[in-house]
C-alpha cells in the first residue's frame, strides 16, 4: 500500500507527518510525506521556530512525485491540519490528479479545526473551507465530536444525536466517517467512545478515558485507521485495530511523564494490536 500524506512536520515531538508516518510504515506502508509547515516543534508550546511552506511550493513537490508516475500506485492521500488557506486548493487538486491516474485511490480528511474544551484553533477561513470544500472531496473523514457538530451545523452529544450528525456529514460526500471521540452523557463512567460508519453499517468502542492531553494522537488514529480500512474495507475491524494502537500508545505515554507522545517506544501496538476492545454495532 502507498498512502500520499500531505501534513505538518515538527523536529521535535510527533504531530503531523511526524506522528503519522512511522505507525503507517511499521504496519507495512509505503508512505510519500509532504509537509506543509516545517516546524521546531508544534504549537501548543506556544512558541516555535520554522517556516509555514508556501502553498505552490507544495505543489511542486506533488507535481515533482507525480513526475516520478507514482499516481498510479497510490492507494489512499491523506490529510490533516491546515495551516494556511490556500493549501486547500493544493490537496484537492492532488486528489483529483491522483484519482484520475487511479480511480481506485480514496482521500481521507482528518478536518482539524478545535475540541469542545479550546474551541476552534485554527485560522478563521479553515472551517469553512474544509466544511464548503475539502470535505465534499473526501471519501473518508475523523473528525472528533466537535468538529463533526461543525461540520454539520449539528449539536451531536447522544448516541442518536451522533448518528444523526454522520448521516448528515455523509451526505456531503464522505462515506465513511471516524468520529474520533464521542462523549455521550449515558456512557459507561470513566470511558469515551469511537465511532466508524460507513455504507455497511455503525460501529462503536469503549475504551477507558485516560487523563491526558496528547497532541498527535488524532493524527495518528486518522493514519492508522485510513491505512486498515482501505486494506481491509472491514470499518468494525478498522476501527478495533485502531483503537488497540491508539489506546496502548496514549497509556505508555501516560506512564513515561513525558508531554510527547512515545511514538517510537509504542511501535509494537501498531505492528501487533492486542484487539482488547470490541466494537459493537449500533446500526
Amino acid at each position: 500500500m502507498k498512502i500520499l500524506s500531505i501534513q505538518s512536520a515538527v523536529a521535535y515531538g510527533h504531530v503531523g507527518n511526524s506522528a503519522a508516518v512511522f505507525p503507517l510504515q511499521r504496519i507495512g506502508v509505503e508512505v510519500l510525506p509532504v509537509y506543509t509547515v516545517n516546524f521546531s516543534n508544534h504549537t501548543g508550546y506556544g512558541a516555535w521556530r520554522g517556516p509555514m511552506i508556501d502553498p505552490r511550493e507544495v505543489g511542486e513537490v506533488i507535481t515533482g512525485i507525480e513526475e516520478r508516475e507514482v499516481f498510479p500506485q497510490i492507494d489512499a492521500v491523506l490529510s490533516g491540519y491546515q495551516g494556511g488557506e490556500g493549501i486547500g486548493d493544493v490537496i484537492i487538486d492532488a486528489v483529483k490528479r491522483v484519482k484520475a491516474a487511479n480511480p481506485r485511490a480514496v482521500y481521507a480528511c482528518d478536518p482539524v479545526m478545535g475540541n469542545a474544551k479550546s474551541g476552534c484553533f485554527v485560522a478563521p477561513a479553515i472551517p469553512d473551507l474544509l466544511r464548503d470544500r475539502v470535505v465534499p472531496v473526501a471519501d473518508i473523514i475523523t473528525p472528533n465530536q466537535f468538529e463533526l457538530g461543525y461540520l454539520t451545523n449539528t449539536s451531536p452529544d447522544t448516541l442518536e444525536s451522533t448518528l444523526a450528525s454522520v448521516d448528515a456529514a455523509r451526505a456531503m460526500g464522505p462515506s465513511t466517517v471516524l468520529v474520533t471521540s464521542v462523549e455521550r452523557p449515558d456512557r459507561e463512567e470513566g470511558t469515551i467512545e469511537m465511532m466508524a460508519v460507513d455504507d455497511r453499517g455503525a460501529w462503536l468502542v469503549a475504551t477507558p478515558h485516560l487523563p491526558m492531553k496528547a497532541n498527535g494522537s488524532g493524527d495518528v488514529t486518522a493514519a492508522l485507521f485510513t491505512a486498515h480500512y482501505v486494506s481491509t474495507g472491514d470499518a468494525k475491524l478498522a476501527l478495533e485495530r485502531t483503537v488497540s494502537s491508539v489506546f496502548d500508545l496514549l497509556q505508555r505515554t501516560l506512564e513515561s511523564g513525558e508531554r510527547e507522545l512515545q511514538l517510537i517506544e509504542s511501535q509494537e501496538f501498531y505492528a501487533s494490536p492486542r484487539l482488547q476492545f470490541t466494537a459493537h454495532k449500533v446500526r
